[in-house]
């Protein structure tokens, strides 16, 4: 598994607090694939990666989703 790139995390690190970046930060640090994730939420990697960086806000539809993620990988 390649992991993320550091232009990646510097902008999950530099992004405004939200439930995505929230994702992000705990992805880069589990190194969870994006892929797997976006498979996961019905999403695009391009979406997640977006929500990682803090370009876009996710859906209300997708926060319960999120947030149990969240609580999953949290638990790992």
């Amino acid at each position: 598994m390649r992991g993320y790139s550091q232009i990646v995390i510097e902008a999950n690190q530099s992004a405004d607090p939200g439930l995505g970046v929230t994702l992000g930060a705990l992805l880069i640090t589990k190194k969870y694939p994006v892929s797997k994730v976006a498979v996961e939420l019905e999403v695009s990697r391009q979406t997640v990666y977006d929500w990682i960086s803090g370009k876009a806000k996710p859906l209300r539809s997708k926060t319960v989703a999120i947030t149990n993620l969240i609580d999953k990988l949290s638990a790992e």
